[in-house]
């Protein structure tokens, strides 16, 4: 035990003394400094660690929610700058292996796919909820696991939807005709909006604080049609000071069967992530 303190001691240290050189960083666009920092920030998380972030004090905590924050803008920035890049090329999709964390993508949306496959038939419809500018996740399900499906891309940012569009506009007629964009946020969606999806797909950025995770979880709850499967991203161990983590009472809470929990022991993926379906809660009908 003395030893796993002394671990967890450590990294926080290590994490904390990463935040500060982050946070006086003019910019959080891509740049060799930004770039070495939060690369050096991942590969402290990534690591198997016994930390339990609901177990450090109130200091480390606020460091770490901010820490998710900046992750989450340098995430923006980067994907968006990529997205860029790829587009100048004729052909943008045969060039997406130069993102960074490609590998990432494609080993999530195969074991996504995996675990939802064992739950839940093949979607007609899915709903994929903080798409961002680089929307790997419903490319890879579009193109190698999902082949008939339709999927609905919502994201808050107009920018980021416009700079989707231009990448999936290369794709091939087929998975182009089966994506859209859409600029909403996750709390303005109805139920006849949500209630048409068989799947949706909760990105780990929205909501960063635990508070507003759970919220668009029981918004989602609320509109989402019974027996409709709920995939949500997540983050365990020291990840969690990379994403935010959710809460499985926060799932059932939300209305929501948790079916499935995945918690990666490697580096071929970063996230968590949850399967869940959908219930019908008593008196709602």
């Amino acid at each position: 035990m003395e030893d796993q303190n002394l671990e967890v001691a450590k990294l926080v240290e290590k994490i904390s003394r990463l935040h500060a050189a982050i946070s006086k960083l003019p910019s959080l666009s891509p740049s060799p400094e930004v770039d070495a920092l939060f690369t050096e920030v991942v590969a402290t998380c990534v690591p198997s660690n016994p930390v339990d972030v609901t177990k450090i004090g109130p200091e480390a905590q606020e460091m770490r929610e901010e820490l998710i924050r900046l992750c989450s803008a340098a995430e923006g920035h980067l994907e968006a700058h990529y997205s860029d890049i790829l587009t100048a090329f004729d052909n943008p999709l045969d060039h997406l292996d130069r993102f960074p964390y490609y590998e990432n993508y494609v080993n999530l949306s195969k074991l996504e796919h995996g675990f939802l496959a064992r739950h839940a038939a093949a979607p007609a419809r899915v709903a994929f909820i903080g798409s961002g500018p680089l929307p790997f996740s419903s490319l890879f399900l579009a193109t190698n696991h999902l082949r008939d499906t339709r999927f609905d891309n919502y994201d808050r940012c107009g920018a980021s939807n416009d700079r989707a569009r231009r990448l999936v506009g290369a794709a091939d007629g087929d998975v182009r005709a089966r994506m859209a964009f859409i600029t909403a946020d996750v709390a303005d969606l109805t139920a006849e909006e949500l209630g048409a999806y068989d799947v949706v797909f909760l990105a780990a950025l929205v909501g960063m604080a635990s508070e507003e995770k759970a919220e668009a979880i029981a918004h989602l709850g609320i509109h989402m049609a019974d027996g409709a499967a709920l995939v949500v991203r997540s983050a365990h161990g020291a990840r969690a000071f990379l994403y935010p983590v959710v809460e499985l009472d926060d799932i059932r809470r939300g209305g929501f069967q948790v079916l499935a929990v995945y918690h990666p022991t490697g580096d071929e993926v970063f996230n968590s992530f949850i399967v869940a379906r959908k219930v019908e809660i008593s008196g709602t009908k």
